[in-house]
């Protein structure tokens, strides 16, 4: 992995890349940070379509997929999905339930017939994908007729407190080279207008986006300083500069974060786009 990062110091060339300790820390820290109450918003709107067979592309460690999980039908199947294995792994060790088939997958490949699924869910993962137009050609290809594509994608760093403030404090940290992870992919696709005509492109209807904000709790200014710093590709943005000062990255951003909200439990505005578009 060291190896991979240190060939690969150039921008946005390890954004995809979720391995070694991240996963976990992933789920441990991020999860509940930022994406739980996303989660919950998205399943509740894929419920109101009723589907029978669901996808889920960049399924992560299954934040969403448990969620749905618990409000699928009995009849239903979810066939949950990720560009990286060590990511599904986590997933499987937290929820295994035999309505839901774990699958490696490239979204924009995707492994399955044509008009197979009702419905087609992600969670914040279309901004990790090179070509946008052709995942929604392949959402739409796997899709029924009439069938549901549900995505969220993040607004500008700007609207989301913690990640700017984290950015922000790196800029000044490692001044020569500053990493951009957040802004460039997490935060760097959230243009409506260019999503829904790429949606238009890929043959979708009935193209809606609503703007959801919400609030993103921490017991501690280090818990959301660890997410980003060390269960993100940031962290191989970190390394990639100097192996030696991940923890010095963290705790400069911890204390950024307390400078700006506080000592002990804080909060932060959190803000997302949610699309839902017709096959």
């Amino acid at each position: 992995m060291m190896q991979q990062m240190r060939d690969s110091h150039q921008p946005g060339a390890n954004d995809k890349i979720f391995v070694g300790s991240v996963p976990e820390i992933y789920e441990r820290f991020l999860v509940p940070l930022i994406f739980e109450s996303y989660a919950q918003d998205l399943a509740a709107r894929l419920a109101a379509v009723k589907p029978r067979r669901v996808l889920e592309t960049a399924a992560g460690t299954g934040a969403l997929t448990r969620v749905i999980a618990a409000r699928l039908a009995p009849d239903a199947r979810l066939v949950a999905t990720d560009f990286n294995q060590p990511m599904i792994d986590q997933a499987q060790m937290r929820l295994s339930d035999d309505q839901i088939e774990w699958k490696q997958a490239d979204a924009l490949a995707l492994p399955f017939a044509d008009e197979h699924f009702d419905a087609m869910v992600c969670q914040f993962g279309v901004m990790f994908f090179s070509d946008k137009v052709r995942a929604y050609e392949e959402a739409h290809r796997v899709l029924r007729p009439g069938g549901h594509l549900l995505f969220n994608v993040w607004d500008t760093i700007s609207a989301n407190e913690f990640a700017d403030v984290v950015t922000q404090a790196l800029e000044l940290l490692f001044r020569e080279d500053p990493p951009r992870f957040l802004a460039r992919t997490p935060h760097g696709y959230n243009d409506v207008l260019r999503i829904q005509q790429e949606l238009s492109v890929a043959r979708f209807s009935n193209i809606s986006c609503d703007a959801v904000e919400m609030v993103s709790k921490a017991s501690s200014p280090r818990d959301p300083a660890v997410a980003y710093c060390q269960g993100t590709p940031l962290r191989n943005e970190i390394e990639s500069r100097d192996p030696t000062r991940l923890e010095e990255a963290t705790k400069f951003a911890a204390d950024a974060l307390q400078r700006r909200f506080g000592n002990g439990a804080i909060e932060g505005r959190i803000r997302a786009f949610v699309f839902a578009a017709m096959r």
